[in-house]
């Protein structure tokens, strides 16, 4: 009925999907048991909207400076995935370490455009995703993580016992939760564009 509002607040009209290191390297053998497959599939439609909205998109791409990764320059790794694929004038931000802001021109891209809302998805939850978030709220952005936009892998602690992915994942989620980010899912994210 016209005039009655949703429930659900409104995203900002600035908020940034930041799709980082959504690339081929992960998916190489070796790189150990996964959580979320659907994360990509979740990004698409994230994209989709976006670009539905004219909204801004950024693309984060790790360039390893260790000569065995599959994310160095010059390996098919290195390559975003296909199905995430940036179109042209969607900028890609090239990083070395793990945190987006570190070397790069993202913080005064943002702010140059008024950008003050940052939606987070891509991989993984426990590296990038996290470091860039934590990052993010630090500056005073508002931060969003997509959580299941976002994947880990099973890791190997000090102690020798190997964690799962999921349970990786969940925490890290639950470090950011309030902390630095609003956890939110896809779902719950696109009824916000509306």
């Amino acid at each position: 009925m016209r005039g009655e509002e949703s429930d659900v607040a409104l995203l900002p009209e600035d908020a940034a999907l930041l799709v980082i290191d959504v690339q081929k390297g992960f998916d190489a053998p070796g790189r150990g048991r996964r959580n979320n497959p659907g994360a990509e599939e979740n990004i698409v439609r994230l994209l989709a909207a976006w670009r539905d909205a004219a909204r801004p998109i950024i693309y984060v791409q790790h360039l390893s400076k260790n000569p065995a990764s599959p994310f160095r320059p010059g390996q098919d790794g290195c390559e975003i995935k296909e199905l995430v694929r940036p179109q042209p004038g969607e900028p890609v931000i090239q990083k070395r370490v793990n945190c987006a802001f570190i070397g790069t021109d993202l913080e005064s891209r943002l702010r140059e455009n008024n950008l003050y809302t940052l939606v987070i998805t891509g991989l993984s939850t426990p590296h990038c995703v996290s470091t860039t978030a934590r990052m993010a709220g630090d500056l005073g952005f508002k931060t969003y993580v997509v959580s299941d936009a976002t994947a880990a892998f099973d890791l190997p602690g000090p102690d020798g016992k190997t964690y799962d992915a999921e349970e990786i994942h969940n925490l890290s989620l639950v470090a950011l939760h309030d902390e630095f980010a609003e956890i939110i899912e896809t779902a719950s994210l696109l009824e916000q564009l509306r």
